[in-house]
């Protein structure tokens, strides 16, 4: 015999979080309205289309165990409908929590100029990245939080409600970042790599060139993959710049910068310094990055690592030049058959080509809107720098970027298509 107290308690509950459902569908109360206005029509569509699809499915599970109720279903089932209601529910809001947060970062005014011209760097990155092998690159919504590090939420990957792919690459900038924002180029890297199937050649390959050297090095290389391919893509877009913009993050006691976390992606902080420093040695010579990588060889000398993470250390520092060998100048399939260079040339932002970029810009190297859209990412690896070159007017360099920046979003219209195309 049903309870009829049963039945009316789990209706009434399936009803509470139907209403509950029902409210997340006003988009206006999880983000303010200027905020959504801030994005792209094409950006802001999609977001949009993609919540409200996470809630109406939520709201017709809601009314279906209505009509279970109404229909006189054992209230046991009722309940465990109710149960499971709820937790999608609270992954929904998770959901809307998180887009809406990121969005709101842009009600300030000169935030939210800022963040436009990061979507546009960003997309721009992953254009010249995706665009010469054919595959379209999704939209990027760039928001600031806290901390110390940046991060993405990759487009297509399935959200908190495990339903429902993600609208866009959500990449997240941390406040110090602003002023130098390669990391950036490091977040859009991860979605590149992660489309043209990059990680899992790389890391077979770099596996392949050290297990000779030593197995356990090249088991953590080859665990390492995916975060060397996003540093060598910041490289590759964007020169020297992001070395010390590293160095700053990644930094720490000499026991941090040495500790191997098993399982962790990222390379140990030390050898990615190093790693990133070999890159610039074997591209464009001697320079800046080495004093870097001087700098902390004697900040954090290698015999204080302890046997086992010194033998990582030695062993990898030989292999360094193989390693970035492998890394840009290796064919891959994830390039159709080419290497990373042939589609991303570091040549075009060494220090001499960007040196040779700003002559040529004279004094319109910051209020060229040809120059802003034609060659973003080497403009942003040319400004990156200068607060590193000249400390003693690092304040004006940064307010000179950030500036720049904000101009680049307020152009707000696609680059021109890619010069070269990989067959």
């Amino acid at each position: 015999m049903i309870d009829g107290a049963a039945t009316r308690q789990a209706a009434a509950e399936v009803t509470h979080w139907r209403l509950a459902a029902e409210a997340l569908a006003d988009l206006d109360t999880v983000a303010a309205p200027e905020a959504w206005a801030s994005l792209e029509g094409y950006l802001e569509q999609g977001i949009r289309q993609r919540l409200t699809g996470v809630v109406t499915a939520l709201v017709h599970e809601a009314r279906a165990l209505e009509r279970m109720a109404a229909g006189g279903h054992d209230p046991d089932v009722i309940r465990r409908g109710v149960l499971a209601l709820r937790q999608r529910y609270l992954q929904a809001e998770t959901v809307l929590d998180f887009y809406g947060d990121a969005v709101n970062t842009r009600t300030n005014p000169t935030m939210r100029a800022l963040l436009r011209g990061f979507d546009t760097l960003a997309g721009d990155s992953m254009a010249a990245s995706l665009g010469p092998l054919g595959i379209p690159s999704p939209p990027a919504l760039v928001y600031v939080d806290k901390g110390l590090g940046a991060a993405i939420l990759r487009a297509g990957i399935r959200l908190w409600d495990h339903a429902h792919p993600s609208p866009a690459a959500a990449i997240k900038l941390t406040r110090h970042n602003l002023s130098y924002p390669t990391a950036l180029i490091h977040e859009t890297g991860h979605q590149s790599a992660a489309l043209t199937g990059w990680n899992a050649e790389l890391a077979a390959a770099l596996h392949a060139t050290l297990v000779t050297r030593s197995a356990d090095v090249a088991e953590l290389w080859q665990s390492w993959a995916s975060e060397i391919a996003a540093d060598v893509h910041a490289f590759a877009q964007t020169g020297w710049a992001p070395v010390s913009a590293l160095a700053n993050v990644v930094d720490g006691s000499t026991a941090e910068v040495y500790r191997i976390r098993f399982g962790d992606p990222h390379p140990f902080a030390w050898i990615r310094v190093m790693f990133n420093a070999a890159l610039c040695r074997s591209w464009f010579g001697s320079g800046p990055w080495d004093d870097v990588a001087q700098v902390w060889w004697r900040r954090h000398p290698p015999e204080s690592a302890g046997r086992e993470v010194e033998h990582v250390v030695r062993v990898s520092v030989a292999a360094l030049g193989d390693i970035v060998e492998v890394c840009t100048r290796q064919p891959m399939r994830a390039f159709r058959g080419a290497p990373l260079s042939a589609v991303l040339d570091p040549r075009q932002v060494s220090p001499a080509a960007l040196q040779a970029l700003e002559r040529q810009a004279g004094g319109t190297l910051l209020t060229s809107s040809y120059l802003r859209r034609r060659h973003s990412l080497r403009v942003l690896g040319l400004l990156a720098t200068r607060a590193l070159v000249d400390p003693g007017h690092a304040a004006q360099h940064r307010t000179r970027l950030r500036t720049w920046v904000s101009d680049l979003g307020a152009d707000a219209s696609p680059p021109p298509a890619p010069a070269v195309r990989v067959a």
